[in-house]
């Protein structure tokens, strides 16, 4: 009975209580990087959701010989916000600044060899992939399944047919039943750069507006 007594008033080993320390510091250090984490998102997420043009934080990037001033509420993915030379640049700026509903559409810049513009795809590829049906809806423009081959199922393209260098956009339509179809435009630009443009399709029916809305964000940062 005296053994039992003793055994239950010795101390416990220095080693296990390094090890229950070691392991509440662990804990501690990945809650500390998860809020790191949390926190990084959630800045990011509000740096992105508006980007804007009076931003004084400037990044300096050369791509395809252009010399580019991108205000730093501009990019999409940090790691792009380095000065020195650039093989593409991912932005984000917003449609509807002057009173509308802003819409944010995503913008690559790459050169113009990564590129096809999409008014030259829809006489060598679209044109050929339609399947005979034409849709209506956005004022001003003819839209035009494509077929459910070739990669191509799901998709419509959008165009000015009255154009000699038409507005031209390919729709996916969303897995999502309440979310709007996203499309992609590419154009050259007078800089000699490519711009590849993804927003949702509620953009469309302002397509006579959009290359003008994009020239004000482009040209000021030299990319136009």
């Amino acid at each position: 009975m005296g053994t039992s007594s003793a055994a239950a008033n010795t101390p416990k080993p220095a080693s296990s209580l390094g090890f229950n320390l070691a392991g509440i510091a662990v804990l501690v250090l990945l809650l500390a990087v998860g809020a790191a984490y949390v926190i990084d998102d959630r800045g990011r997420a509000a740096r992105i959701a508006q980007p804007d043009p009076a931003d004084q934080r400037i990044v300096m990037l050369t791509l395809s010989g252009k010399d580019l001033s991108i205000p730093a509420s501009w990019f999409r993915y940090d790691e792009q916000m380095r000065p020195g030379f650039s093989r593409q640049v991912d932005l984000q700026v917003r449609l509807g600044q002057d009173g509308g509903t802003p819409l944010s559409v995503d913008v690559t810049l790459l050169p113009r060899s990564r590129a096809r513009p999409s008014s030259a795809l829809l006489d060598a590829v679209y044109l050929h992939q339609f399947n005979g049906e034409t849709l209506a809806g956005v004022p001003g423009l003819v839209g035009k399944p494509l077929q459910q081959a070739n990669g191509f199922a799901g998709e419509t393209v959008w165009y000015d047919a009255l154009a000699a260098d038409p507005f031209v956009a390919k729709c996916m339509a969303s897995i999502q039943a309440e979310a709007p179809a996203r499309c992609l435009r590419t154009v050259y630009l007078s800089s000699g750069i490519a711009a590849v443009y993804a927003f949702d399709a509620t953009a469309l029916p302002g397509w006579r507006s959009f290359d003008i809305e994009m020239k004000n964000w482009l040209e000021p940062i030299g990319a136009w």
